[in-house]
């Protein structure tokens, strides 16, 4: 088999949970009721953060952006699962799986970005709220939002134009998607090349973000301890508590899985991290955001008056 191409394979199997077949059934329930809260909820974000003007803000533009990426995300591989759990022949065609390994990588690697981008929006509207409409004008905040799906696409570009260049000696994967490193751990030799891209791309995008938001963090919460009033200082911890738990919920995440050595723990671990990460995760942030935010509340109540009112006539 040395010296085989990936393109050889016509189509995968995707082993997933076939081993325990038992949970197969509750695990199609799980990710069917966690995939339509993930498709409505940051549907019914986007939609508010459109119709409402007053969420015609920079948090809420970006935060459209983030439940675009989560609706992304979540369609690349989640429907595949769910047909999957269902079937005896769990199969994906080569170009299925190349489409699901570009979208995961690509939304996975801009929301990174975004997140960070997100904390300086906070750190500018709290540290430094008069000149926040100029700074944070509407230009501006394309722009960044521009850069955060740049970034995440071409890097994602570089590292599937590579591994689908390596010689791979067979076509069962060990995941229920075609998860990158899943689909590597096929290989015939290891590949320096792909190893040295894969650390590059995962320490520009994890630890180096985080760390820009860790800063941000810093001089934001120095910010709200001097404020004298407790309605001023609770406005702002509301208002930075959800992007926080929901960074804390993403990179928790996403670190364990991809910058962690291969042999630290089993298989069956990482799919079950990977599951959270890419069901989970998504379905919890707009109703993060939404819990803690009063504007977000009310434009929802809003829309819910017109539908409703609609409905009546």
């Amino acid at each position: 088999m040395q010296g085989e191409n990936l393109t050889i394979w016509s189509f995968f199997f995707l082993e997933g949970f076939s081993r325990y077949p038992r949970l197969e059934i509750v695990l199609f329930v799980f990710s069917l009721v966690m995939y339509l809260i993930t498709l409505l909820g940051n549907g019914t974000l986007i939609l508010i953060s459109i119709l409402d003007s007053h969420l015609q803000t920079p948090m809420y533009l970006f935060l459209g952006n983030l439940s675009f990426m989560d609706i992304c995300y979540t369609s690349a591989s989640i429907p595949t699962l769910l047909v999957n759990l269902l079937s005896s022949q769990k199969t994906i065609i080569f170009s299925g799986c190349a489409v699901q390994m570009y979208l995961s990588l690509a939304m996975g690697s801009t929301e990174c970005v975004l997140l960070a981008v997100m904390a300086y929006d906070r750190y500018v509207a709290i540290c430094n709220p008069l000149r926040y409409p100029i700074i944070m004008n509407r230009q501006v905040c394309v722009q960044m939002a521009t850069v955060s799906w740049v970034t995440g696409c071409l890097t994602a570009l570089l590292e599937i134009s590579f591994a689908l260049q390596i010689p791979l000696c067979g076509n069962l994967i060990d995941h229920f998607t075609c998860e990158i490193l899943a689909v590597l751990k096929l290989a015939c030799t290891s590949s320096l090349l792909m190893d040295m891209i894969m650390l590059v791309v995962s320490v520009l995008l994890l630890p180096i973000p985080m760390l820009l938001i860790c800063i941000s963090y810093v001089f934001i919460l120095s910010t709200i301890l001097r404020i004298s009033s407790v309605e001023g200082r609770n406005k702002a911890f509301s208002t930075c508590g959800a992007h926080l738990t929901v960074v804390v919920l993403y990179y928790g995440a996403a670190l364990s899985m991809y910058l962690k050595p291969s042999s630290s723990s089993s298989q069956k671990v990482d799919k079950i991290i990977s599951l959270l990460y890419g069901v989970l995760t998504p379905m919890l942030n707009p109703i993060i955001y939404s819990l803690r935010n009063k504007e977000v509340k009310d434009a929802m109540k809003k829309l819910l008056g017109k539908i409703s009112l609609h409905q009546t006539h």
